[in-house]
């Protein structure tokens, strides 16, 4: 029997695939919890709650614990207490010492783009069927938590891969901190 590739998307090839799973599962839970509330459960304030805490999850678990196992990128928002100035932070992991299975990869950017996405198209329906507005602002939610995380590790991964190529190309020291203050300045 053909085992696959690394690099198909099946679940049985990740290098962490419990954490691969309870990823999926959350973020899939939101949608499908949502779907369910909408077309069968008439109680909107249990689908409503049940609906965020997933959303919750799913944010959490995926900018802390995915986000790190499955492709080596984290990303958090620090506060300067003098001046309430706010910047993004980047890390990665270091491609020297850890390697990012193809599997998790793709399963991680895949979901990533195509749940906002979703979500999109849910709130598309909501609008052209008249759902009412409290159904949209639950869809409202689910984009701001899908959609910032999207474009932190979006913006994690580009520089990411600066670091990298400023690494390889010129071997860090001066390179390694001018690319990073650039970066700083850019993302801020």
């Amino acid at each position: 029997m053909d085992q696959g590739q690394q690099g198909d998307l099946n679940w049985r090839l990740s290098a962490h695939p419990i954490t691969l799973l309870v990823f999926l599962t959350i973020r899939i839970g939101a949608l499908l919890m949502y779907l369910f509330g909408l077309l069968f459960i008439k109680d909107f304030i249990l689908v409503f709650i049940l609906t965020l805490l997933l959303l919750s999850a799913d944010f959490y678990y995926l900018k802390n614990i995915a986000g790190r196992r499955l492709v080596g990128l984290r990303w958090w928002n620090e506060v300067n207490t003098t001046s309430g100035d706010s910047h993004w932070v980047f890390e990665s992991s270091d491609p020297n010492v850890r390697t990012i299975a193809a599997t998790d990869k793709r399963f991680f950017w895949l979901s990533l783009y195509v749940t906002p996405a979703l979500w999109v198209g849910l709130a598309i329906l909501a609008i052209v069927r008249l759902v009412g507005v409290i159904w949209l602002s639950l869809i409202v939610i689910a984009l701001i938590l899908t959609i910032t995380n999207t474009v932190a590790f979006s913006r994690c991964d580009k520089f990411s891969q600066a670091s990298t190529f400023a690494n390889r190309a010129l071997g860090g020291g001066i390179v390694n901190n001018l690319a990073g203050g650039l970066l700083g300045r850019f993302f801020r």
